[in-house]
C-alpha cells in the first residue's frame, strides 16, 4: 500500500513555516507498515490544490493531506476536492455538530464563517476534532483515499493517532509488516564522525538501514527495519543499537531518543539531587532546555544569569580580583560562578558557563569559542576549558550549554570527561 503525504498553504510552500507535519504523519503511517512514497507542498491556489489532488489520485493508495480546513478566505481544502471530483459542497450534518459542540463548551457563539468549516464534498467521511474548530474528512478521489487534516499541529496528531490510523489499518490490502525505529541519542562527535564510527553496520545487520539526524548539536542515530514479526523486529534492532553502543561508548546519551536535558533529569531525580545553574555566555538558554522538561521541578532549583562583571559579584560573590587577573571568560571565574551559585540555592549541584559566543569579543588567547565550565559539588569544585570553531553565535551557544549538561551527566554517571569535537 503506497502512500503520499501534502502539505497545503503559501506559509508552507514559501517557507515562511517549517512543516513539520509531515514527518510525524510519515512516521505514523511506516509504523503500521504503508510506505510513504513521497511528501509534496502546494500553496493556496485552488487551480493548483486540483491539479495535484489528481496527480496523487492515479499514483497512490491513501494520501493524508494537511492545511486549509479553517473559517477564512484563504482556506480553500474542500473546495479544492469538490472541483477535483466534480461534487457539490454541502453542509455536513456531523461535521457542524463538532464545530457547534466546540464552541458550546467554551461559552462562544458560532459565526458564519466557523459553520463553513462544516461544508464538506458531497459523500465526504467526517473525521471529528476534538480539540479544534476544524473537522477534517476523509473522501476517495480515483484509486486514492484522501484524509484531510487541520493543519494545527497538535490537533493534527490527535485526529492521526485516533481517526486516521485506525482506518487505514482496517482497510482491506493493508500492510502486515510492521515498521519500526530506534532511535539513540550522541553527543559529543560530528556527524561525520558518527558516521566513520559506524561504518560496517548494514553489513553486520541486513534487512535494517542506518541513518543519522543532526539536530546540532545533538546527532541522533536512527535504525530502520522492517519484517512479519514484531517481537522478532524488536529483537534485531536492539542487538544493533547494542552494536552502535559499544562503537560510540559513553558518546550514547539515550538508547531511547530522549535529550540530553531529559536524561540530566531523570539522572538528578533518580539520586533525590538538585541543580542550580549559573550563566554568562548562555544567558539562561541551560535553565530553559532544562524548565523545558516536564516535572523539572523536582531537581532544578535556581537560575541566575550573571551577563556582567559586577552581576557576578554582587550575586554569585565572584571576587573582584579573580575578575581583574583571569577575566571574566576563566576557569577560575567559572569555578566561582558555580560555588556562588550552588551556596546560594543549597543545590545538590551547580554548573556554570562564561565564554565568548561571538562574533564580538575576542582576544588572542580567548578566541570565539571559547567557554569555561564550572561544577561544583559537597566534595569539590570542577572546571573545564573548551575551544568550538563554529562561527555562529547561536550555534556556539548551543554547543556551550550542551558541553555544561554533558559535563553534569557524566559525573553523576561516574565517567570522566571526553573531548568534543
Amino acid at each position: 500500500m503506497i502512500a503520499e503525504i501534502l502539505a497545503t498553504g503559501d506559509e508552507i510552500r514559501s517557507g515562511a513555516l517549517v512543516d513539520s507535519n509531515s514527518a510525524f504523519i510519515a512516521q505514523s503511517l511506516e509504523g503500521v507498515g504503508v510506505e510513504v512514497m513521497r511528501h509534496s507542498c502546494v500553496g493556496d491556489d485552488p487551480g493548483r490544490m486540483v491539479e495535484i489532488f489528481k496527480e496523487i489520485s492515479g499514483r497512490a493508495d491513501i494520501a493524508v493531506v494537511t492545511g486549509g480546513l479553517g473559517p477564512t478566505g484563504d482556506d480553500l481544502t474542500a473546495v479544492a476536492v469538490a472541483k477535483a471530483s466534480g461534487v457539490e459542497l454541502k453542509i455536513d450534518s456531523r461535521a457542524l455538530e463538532s464545530v457547534e459542540n466546540f464552541f458550546r463548551a467554551r461559552n462562544r457563539p458560532v459565526s458564519e464563517s466557523n459553520k463553513k468549516q462544516a461544508l464538506l464534498p458531497d459523500g465526504a467521511d467526517c473525521l471529528e476534532n476534538p480539540i479544534g474548530t476544524a473537522p477534517g474528512f476523509s473522501f476517495k478521489i480515483g484509486r486514492c483515499l484522501f484524509f484531510f487534516l487541520p493543519g494545527v499541529p497538535f490537533e493534527m496528531r490527535r485526529m492521526m493517532a485516533e481517526s486516521v490510523i485506525p482506518r487505514i489499518v482496517c482497510l482491506p490490502g493493508a500492510a502486515k509488516s510492521v515498521r519500526l525505529v530506534r532511535t539513540i541519542s550522541t553527543f559529543g562527535l560530528t556527524e561525520s564522525a558518527t558516521g566513520d564510527s559506524l561504518v560496517g553496520f548494514e553489513d553486520q545487520f541486513p534487512g535494517i538501514t542506518i541513518g543519522f539526524r543532526a539536530s546540532f548539536p545533538i546527532i541522533q542515530v536512527k535504525l530502520y527495519g522492517a519484517g512479519q514479526d514484531k517481537e522478532e523486529l524488536l529483537g534485531r534492532l536492539e542487538t544493533g543499537a547494542d552494536w552502535v553502543c559499544q562503537k560510540l561508548g559513553h558518546r550514547v546519551i539515550s538508547t531511547q531518543g530522549e535529550s540530553l536535558e531529559k536524561v540530566v533529569g531523570d539522572l538528578l531525580r533518580m539520586r533525590k539531587a538538585t541543580l542550580a545553574v549559573a550563566e554568562s555566555c548562555t544567558g539562561g538558554l541551560i535553565s530553559n532546555l532544562l524548565t523545558d522538561v516536564a516535572g523539572s521541578s523536582d531537581y532544578f532549583v535556581f537560575s541566575a544569569v550573571t551577563y556582567s562583571n559586577q552581576a557576578k559579584m554582587n550575586v554569585l560573590h565572584v571576587a573582584g580580583e579573580i575578575l581583574e587577573s583571569h577575566g571574566a571568560v576563566s576557569e577560575q571565574t567559572a569555578r566561582e560562578m558555580a560555588r556562588g551559585v550552588r551556596h546560594l540555592s543549597a543545590a545538590t549541584y551547580a554548573i556554570s558557563t562564561t565564554g565568548i559566543a561571538g562574533p564580538t569579543g575576542a582576544t588572542t588567547d580567548k578566541p570565539v569559542g571559547t567557554v569555561c565550565i564550572g561544577l561544583a559539588t559537597a566534595e569539590s569544585t570542577r572546571t573545564r576549558r573548551y575551544h568550538f570553531t563554529y562561527g555562529n553565535r547561536r550555534m556556539n551557544k548551543l554547543i556551550f550549554a550542551a558541553a555544561a549538561l554533558d559535563l553534569l551527566r557524566r559525573t553523576l554517571l561516574g565517567l570522566k570527561p571526553e573531548k568534543i569535537k
